[in-house]
């Protein structure tokens, strides 16, 4: 059985979600090395798109469910102010 890891929503306060640790690992290193750091930002389907690329074959073979992923750790990530979403439409996101 694979180990699991809590994570937040940031559209959810106060509820976690237990998920596979190593895949969450994997999509946020992933995540993290492709989010610039500073404002205006990169949307969530160009971020999804630059992931693929780092992350490992065995865990997202082909690129296999990156969108899920990239979504659970986004809104982990903003609510433990990791991250930081544009104020307005677009939806845009650098670190904080």
């Amino acid at each position: 059985m694979s180990e699991k890891i809590e994570v937040e929503n940031v559209n959810s306060p106060g509820r976690t979600t237990r998920v596979d640790r190593a895949k969450y690992e994997a999509a946020r290193a992933a995540l993290m090395a492709v989010l610039p750091g500073e404002a205006p930002g990169m949307m969530p389907r160009e971020a999804q798109a630059a992931m693929v690329a780092h992350l490992p074959e065995d865990l997202f073979p082909g690129g296999d469910k990156v969108g899920w992923w990239m979504k659970c750790v986004q809104l982990d990530l903003e609510a433990k102010g990791v991250i930081t979403r544009a104020p307005k439409s677009p939806v845009r996101l650098w670190r904080a």
